[in-house]
């Protein structure tokens, strides 16, 4: 039953009246409940909604535990660029998508659709993503909860600031 247009609707009704919750929130509208950790508030239906890091972590059964890389935009300069290239592409310089592997494609379209879901229509993969797929592909212990949870900060603040609307599917257009 909540395929389709109730599930769209429902996540529409939620991200159109949500918004992030920090130190900085909370300072500004001293509120007299003491801050805890940083959550993503909204509504559906009357019904108050808080995500949190810890509640990724428990709706996707894992720890958020590991490691966690913060800050990464698309600079050309990053040192990430070598060693994500190196994993992906098995070169120095950055290859492009159809220069993956059938696996580390799928693994992309994965994370992409499930993980860390990235607006518009680029294959092109972020440094974020190639870096958090470089992980997977070493097997190294990663934050999911973590990841997950920040980029759904950074997808709502960004729609929010850029005047970006959602539509179904998970989509953003300007």
């Amino acid at each position: 039953m909540l395929n389709g247009p109730t599930y769209t609707n429902l996540i529409w009704h939620f991200w159109v009246r949500s918004h992030v919750y920090d130190k900085k929130g909370a300072q500004q509208e001293m509120s007299l409940e003491p801050f805890t950790c940083t959550e993503i508030n909204s509504s559906i239906m009357v019904v108050l909604v808080f995500i949190s890091q810890e509640v990724i972590a428990c709706v996707i059964k894992r720890a958020s535990e590991g490691s966690f890389k913060d800050g990464l935009d698309n600079n050309k300069k990053s040192p990430w660029n070598e060693i994500v290239n190196q994993t992906m592409f098995k070169s120095k310089t950055k290859g492009v998508y159809s220069d993956l592997s059938m696996e580390k494609k799928t693994l992309l379209k994965i994370q992409n659709e499930n993980l860390l879901p990235k607006g518009g229509g680029s294959d092109q993969p972020s440094l974020e993503h190639r870096v958090f797929l470089h992980s997977f592909i070493r097997n190294e212990k990663e934050n999911v909860p973590k990841y997950i949870f920040k980029h759904m900060i950074k997808a709502l603040r960004e729609s929010q600031t850029i005047k970006r609307t959602w539509v179904p599917y998970g989509r953003l257009i300007s």
